[in-house]
């Protein structure tokens, strides 16, 4: 009698060791990421402002964001040929912050030659690696400028990203195309690994229960 109450205690252990395994590992496989923190403010100078322009998200969204469009996807866009100087016309510079701490620096030409064209510098406000490289820039480039309140042309064929409800000139899913497909990979990858992680755990703790029965049992 003894011997069978002392099996079903062990096994009712076990059952309710693996049920609390699985409950702990359950929500670090499925934890969301960590939203990295986004920027607040771009500041906009260049040698045809008297002062730079601030333009501040919470104040003005739709201009901080087609100003932010213009610049957000560099990052893993083509690089372009090194353009002819002549050709770029009057350059604005962006800086990109999160509260008061800058962290990205662009130069951006609305009116170069062939459309617009963006450089990024190799020495950025947050000290990361990066390297040199130019880019073409969007056709609604000039209009985003124009709106924060660069002296520039008003060009009734740019359609505005974020102001006034228009669409972009370059849809954005042409301009970056694989990036969905890259966030959704690297989530089902890291998903996929902590659940092999989870199936481990658990394998390895019913075959320790297991030893512990059968000694017990003998």
């Amino acid at each position: 009698m003894s011997r069978g109450v002392g099996r079903r205690t062990i096994v009712g252990i076990a059952l309710l060791a693996v049920g609390l395994l699985t409950l702990s590992a359950a929500p670090a496989a499925y934890a969301a990421p960590e939203v990295p923190p986004t920027p607040t403010s771009v500041t906009i100078s260049g040698d045809d402002l008297a002062e730079p322009l601030v333009v501040v998200a919470e104040q003005q969204p739709e201009i901080f964001t087609a100003v932010m469009d213009q610049v957000n996807w560099l990052e893993r866009a083509w690089h372009a040929a090194t353009p002819k100087p002549e050709t770029l016309g009057p350059k604005y510079v962006v800086v990109v912050s999160i509260e008061d701490e800058a962290k990205e620096t662009y130069d951006l030409y609305p009116l170069a030659g062939g459309g617009p064209r963006a450089f990024r510098p190799a020495k950025q406000p947050d000290k990361r690696k990066t390297t040199e490289a130019w880019f073409f820039g969007r056709l609604s480039m000039p209009e985003a400028l124009r709106v924060a309140g660069a002296p520039l042309p008003e060009q009734n064929d740019a359609v505005s990203a974020g102001i006034g409800g228009g669409e972009r000139a370059i849809p954005e899913d042409a301009l970056r195309p694989g990036d969905d497909l890259d966030e959704l990979l690297a989530d089902l990858r890291e998903v996929l690994l902590m659940n092999a992680a989870v199936v481990v755990a658990i394998t390895l703790g019913l075959a320790g229960i297991a030893l512990l029965v059968r000694r017990r049992t003998r």
